[in-house]
């Protein structure tokens, strides 16, 4: 099965076939464990996840094409994790966007388990934030690096350091998302360039990043961007969409 990395932004039943692909692993996961309707989690930290959790839902159903799928919606509070129970049992995992780090640390604890069950199986589908915290070192939400400004802030609301917390690990590489729309691909670069990070992968909005079995696929209306250390800095380019 495959993780699936969606850059933001696909909000509207139009941008449902960009989590098609992941309900449809959910579906045959499903099948090959002998059940008729998958079961998928679907888990928001976002200031509004009940809202949010919802409408990450209805984007789904509406990707199944017919297809009868069960959702377990999860809607976090910032004072608590996300508990074991979000995930027992399912089919396929979905986590939406919000802070990176409040989003992170609600489902630290259920990191472990979460690797067992994608390496056991289960399509992982992260959107926004939900994609930056599958990767072994998760970017933060930090726009400086040294206390130089390395991507776009409130000039009257100078930015934090960008720090590196460890991730899911479902990627071996960092994940940036809103890459193109909010000017994120210099703060990756920068990043690669300091040598905080070994190499990154940027996800445009409405764009789909799909990792399985040691090939790389993008689908959508933008472009993943690749930055890797080169002898006089880094290397960028694009992995083109299908």
């Amino acid at each position: 099965m495959s993780v699936h990395l969606i850059g933001g932004g696909a909000t509207t039943t139009a941008d449902a076939a960009l989590h098609a692909p992941f309900v449809a692993e959910a579906v045959r996961r499903a099948h090959d464990a002998g059940r008729v309707r998958p079961r998928i989690a679907v888990i928001s930290l976002h200031p509004e996840a009940v809202e949010k959790a919802a409408a990450l839902g209805e984007l789904l159903t509406e990707a199944a094409a017919g297809a009868d799928v069960e959702l377990h919606l999860t809607a976090g509070r910032p004072d608590r994790s996300i508990g074991l129970d979000a995930i027992a049992d399912v089919d396929g995992i979905a986590v939406g966007g919000g802070n990176v780090e409040t989003v992170r640390a609600g489902l630290e604890p259920l990191f472990d388990q979460m690797r067992r069950l994608v390496a056991d199986g289960v399509p992982y589908l992260g959107v926004s934030a939900g994609a930056m915290i599958a990767a072994e070192g998760s970017l933060g939400s930090g726009s400086r690096i040294g206390g130089v400004v390395v991507s776009p802030e409130d000039p009257d609301e100078p930015g934090d350091e960008l720090e590196i917390e460890a991730g899911i690990g479902l990627v071996d590489v960092t994940v940036e998302v809103h890459t193109a729309q909010r000017g994120m691909l210099s703060r990756l670069v920068a990043a690669v360039e300091s040598g905080l990070i070994s190499g990154g992968l940027g996800i445009d909005e409405r764009t789909t990043l799909i990792v399985g079995d040691g090939v790389l696929r993008v689908e959508g209306a933008g472009n993943v961007w690749r930055v890797a250390p080169a002898e006089n800095g880094v290397l960028v380019s694009t992995i083109f969409t299908a």
